[in-house]
């Protein structure tokens, strides 16, 4: 799996996060790792965007961007916006084909959910993962509203002949409530792919030595973690 996309169901769900905790195992396992972000919107020039966010957490990753816009929207919105150059698939499968030639993993995190557009002409993180031939990791919510758009993004990748090898749930709450325990065994089937890793809420307010340390435990070994799927379900299902 030398390059795995990151999306999510939506936005703020912990795709950041979440791409920064499989880095950090990777690292762990003495692998190393790139981070692409091909559009990062809503950050300043002068503001660390969501590359170095995995850096900050993670450690040694090399950080690659290859658009920033300042309006929180859509790539080809706030590129319009911006009156600058979108982002194309094109560019994410080279720009991650380079990456890949000097590192073990290269983490592509999309921006928002799987079909946000890129550019006016409505391509996507889908088109992209096609080019590179890559499998595509979807991060979900844990509650209410998780089934639907778990079942949604699992169906445009299948659609699309994207390969998913799994899912991760992108913020445990500390106090579940009925509908995160019982969706802990409803969402791979919805998703067509196992639960490959649970992160608690909070995570990314750890100190960087405490999330880096405790990275490992959030991740099915997949993902080169120690978590377990059956156990977390035993314990929160």
């Amino acid at each position: 799996m030398p390059v795995l996309v990151i999306t999510g169901t939506g936005t703020e769900i912990g795709k950041t996060v979440t791409t920064a905790a499989i880095a950090a195992a990777a690292l762990a396992g003495g692998r190393s790792v790139a981070v692409l972000k091909p559009a990062q919107t809503g950050v300043r020039a002068d503001e660390p965007g969501d590359a170095a966010e995995v850096a900050r957490l993670a450690g040694a990753v090399t950080q690659a961007e290859l658009a920033r816009y300042p309006d929180p929207l859509a790539p080809a919105t706030a590129a319009r916006r911006a009156g600058r150059p979108a982002v194309r698939p094109a560019d994410v499968a080279e720009a991650a084909g380079k990456l890949a030639a000097e590192h073990d993993l290269v983490l592509v995190e999309g921006a928002g959910g799987l079909l946000v557009r890129f550019d006016e002409e409505g391509t996507t993180l889908a088109d992209a993962a096609r080019l590179l031939d890559a499998p595509v990791l979807v991060v979900v919510q844990a509650g209410l509203g998780t089934l639907n758009t778990t079942a949604l993004t699992a169906e445009a990748l299948r659609a699309r002949g994207l390969h998913c090898p799994g899912i991760v749930i992108g913020s445990w709450p500390t106090a579940p409530a009925l509908a995160d325990r019982c969706n802990v065994a409803e969402l791979p089937g919805e998703a067509g792919a196992p639960l490959l890793g649970a992160l608690p809420q909070g995570a990314a307010a750890l100190p960087p030595a405490g999330f880096r340390a405790a990275a490992p435990g959030w991740l099915a070994p997949e993902l080169d973690g120690t978590w377990s799927a059956e156990q977390f379900a035993a314990a929160h299902g």
